[in-house]
C-alpha cells in the first residue's frame, strides 16, 4: 500500500502545496517547488524546507560531471526542487539534508554548480561561502526510481 503526505508552507514564505509517494520504490513523485528569500542573519535559523528526492534524470547529464565539492551523482528532476534566492551575501550558510535514504544535493547559482554525496553518512551537505543571488536546489537519488522523504535545513550556524 502506498502512503501519500502532503507539506504546506505558510507565512513569509509563501504557499507550496506538494503530493507524493513515499515508499521507497514507487511511482515517480509530483514536482515540488517551495521558494525560500533570505538575508544574512535571518534569524528563523534553521529554515526548513522538505520534499522527496528523486528523478528520472542523471544529475551528471543534466548538470555536469563534477565540481569543486563533488561529483553530481545520482538522479533528479528535470526541474528544481526549491528555489534560493539569497539577498545578500553569506560568509556562510550550510545546506544539509536528512533522510532516511541514500540522497544527493545539487545547487546551482551564481557563482557555478555543486554537487554533494554522503557527507553525513548517506546525507550530503554543501557549505561555504555564498554569493547574493537566486539558485536551483535538487534533492535527488542515489539509485534509479527510487523516492525518499527529505528535510532540507539551511543554516548560518558552522
Amino acid at each position: 500500500m502506498r502512503k501519500l503526505f502532503a507539506v504546506v508552507l505558510g507565512g513569509c514564505l509563501g504557499i507550496g502545496v506538494a503530493i507524493a509517494p513515499v515508499s521507497a520504490q514507487a511511482v515517480p513523485k509530483q514536482p515540488i517547488f517551495e521558494s525560500l528569500r533570505l538575508r544574512s542573519g535571518f534569524t528563523n535559523d534553521p529554515e526548513v524546507l522538505r520534499g522527496v528526492s528523486g528523478g528520472d534524470r542523471k544529475a551528471m547529464d543534466a548538470l555536469v560531471a563534477d565540481t569543486p565539492t563533488g561529483a553530481c551523482l545520482g538522479y533528479i528532476d528535470q526541474h528544481a526542487d526549491h528555489r534560493l534566492e539569497l539577498l545578500t551575501y553569506f560568509s556562510y550558510l550550510k545546506l544539509a539534508v536528512d533522510s532516511k535514504g541514500d540522497t544527493v544535493l545539487a545547487v546551482r547559482g551564481p557563482g557555478g554548480i555543486w554537487c554533494s554525496d554522503d557527507s553525513q553518512d548517506q546525507n550530503p551537505v554543501i557549505a561555504g561561502e555564498w554569493q547574493k543571488g537566486s539558485y536551483e536546489v535538487w534533492v535527488g537519488s542515489r539509485e534509479a526510481r527510487t523516492f525518499h522523504r527529505y528535510v532540507l535545513e539551511i543554516t548560518q550556524v558552522k
